[in-house]
């Protein structure tokens, strides 16, 4: 009866409902189709933005990107591999000389350490050929499993796994496609529920995402064409 039970002052009790409560978002696996077709859509061009023309210049470039744009690893790059065009040139090079031509990409003393060691192991194991196998690549070193999944899927068209960057890592978890916050464990939840043919695909989706839509600091729910599937969506 009217009347009865707690009544609240001033204005009328509301329960708030996260985003995250959201009874209407399904769970991951039902969600991954349309989160896939729709970023697709939007990004028609995702794709490796590290410019490379065959297998080496893309691990090089990919071990310079490290805590730096691809923007600015493409401008260092565009006269490095006109100077170094082999394994022997990289495993050769002074390391005094190269940290200053890649010294704008940051950390240019542990790259340069890096890139020399990654070509001397190139010309000791691998006859200078990059290999294709996520075994060898990460034999190398300062090859990481990162690494190798950028060089795997974008020269050789192998999906082995996810790359997982800063952007991967926070859209995933947004999304709910993960709980975790070790690159490692994340990859391994994406590869649970992401397509195997859409593993190379599927991290340059959400790079080209978060960097036009769901940005670090000011997401744009309302003009993200995933709202409707996000837990996290302010909308």
């Amino acid at each position: 009866m009217p009347g009865k039970g707690k009544r609240t002052k001033g204005k009328a009790h509301r329960r708030i409902v996260r985003p995250s409560a959201r009874a209407s978002v399904r769970p991951a696996l039902e969600r991954i189709g349309d989160i896939l077709r729709l970023l697709e859509r939007r990004y028609p061009e995702a794709g490796c933005s590290l410019d490379h023309a065959e297998p080496l210049q893309l691990l090089v470039a990919t071990i310079l990107s490290a805590q730096c744009t691809d923007a600015r690893v493409n401008l260092v790059t565009k006269d490095l591999f006109r100077k170094y065009r082999t394994a022997g040139d990289y495993a050769a090079a002074n390391p005094a000389v190269f940290e200053t031509e890649i010294r704008s990409t940051g950390f240019f003393r542990n790259k340069t350490k890096s890139v020399i060691g990654m070509a001397q192991g190139l010309l000791e194991r691998f006859g200078g050929t990059v290999p294709d196998t996520m075994e060898s690549l990460t034999s190398l070193p300062g090859v990481g499993r990162k690494t190798a999944n950028v060089v795997l899927g974008n020269a050789f068209g192998k999906d082995e796994g996810i790359v997982v960057d800063t952007h991967v890592a926070r859209i995933s978890k947004l999304l709910g496609l993960t709980r975790q916050t070790d690159p490692v464990k994340i990859e391994q939840d994406l590869m649970r529920v992401v397509p195997k043919r859409r593993w190379t695909l599927f991290p340059h989706l959400l790079i080209h995402h978060g960097r036009a839509v769901c940005v670090a600091r000011k997401p744009r729910c309302e003009d993200c064409p995933l709202a409707p599937l996000c837990p996290s969506s302010r909308i």
